[in-house]
């Protein structure tokens, strides 16, 4: 049995930050809160996410596991306003969810949970760790999407430098030590990524407040951000793009 109703911008959230890695999710509902965990088709991003119970207008839960398209989710959510809430059903007698807007009902036939494991989330030991405005952040990774697809993210212990080099044009957004919330590095690093896969997630956590990056020198990037007061959290796993491997 399943009955959760939330506000229609905690299911904006939900829903919009899954959706920049996969378009099919197996959404974990726990007797405490919502926990997804996904990674994309070639293994490059992966996301962990988990929304405490409490950010929830109602959260009556047993247990259960629900394969869902975001596609079918982000419609409902996109016909809710501001003040809205959306409501989700769920019974074993019926074996579809319910989604409720108003006076709008829709059932969905939830997915094969066999075909969405979610994956297991590394264990990993990066050097550099950077916490910034996610608005900030989400404005550097615009401007070098102007020049190219793939960005730099370099640091030492005073400074944060976002730089893409195209073939005619380039952009660099430095930041010194005063301009970010903390910055711990051991020496010097230097990493590149995709901005194909960031530039969507940047859109979803740049009203939230600090963003964390934690990367070093051709190892994963981890970028996580919390939501809605703190209920909300994310962890965002990129892998690197090698210089010289493309």
């Amino acid at each position: 049995m399943l009955n959760v109703t939330a506000r229609q911008d905690l299911m904006k959230t939900i829903v919009e930050t899954i959706n920049v890695v996969v378009e099919e999710a197996r959404l974990d509902f726990k007797e405490n809160g919502l926990e997804i965990r996904v990674v994309d088709p070639s293994h490059v991003a992966m996301i962990q996410m988990e929304v405490d119970s409490a950010a929830f207008d109602t959260w009556n839960v047993d247990e259960v596991e629900l394969g869902l398209e975001m596609k079918k989710l982000r419609e409902m959510v996109s016909l809710a306003g501001a003040g809205d809430l959306v409501q989700f059903n769920y019974t074993d007698d019926t074996g579809n969810v319910t989604m409720n807007i108003g006076r709008i009902a829709r059932n969905i036939r939830p997915l094969d949970n066999s075909t969405l494991n979610p994956p297991n989330l590394p264990t990993l030991n990066l050097p550099c760790e950077v916490k910034i405005s996610g608005l900030d952040l989400a404005q550097s990774f615009r401007a070098a999407m102007q020049v190219g697809d793939l960005v730099n993210l370099s640091a030492d212990p005073d400074k944060f430098v976002v730089s893409v080099s195209g073939t005619t044009d380039s952009v660099i957004v430095g930041y010194d030590k005063e301009d970010l919330t903390s910055i711990t590095c051991d020496g010097s690093t230097r990493s590149q990524y995709s901005l194909t896969y960031l530039v969507p997630l940047a859109k979803v956590f740049a009203p939230f407040g600090d963003v964390t990056l934690q990367f070093g020198e051709n190892l994963p990037l981890r970028l996580t951000y919390e939501f809605d007061d703190g209920a909300g959290s994310v962890e965002y796993f990129l892998a690197p793009r090698v210089e010289g491997d493309f």
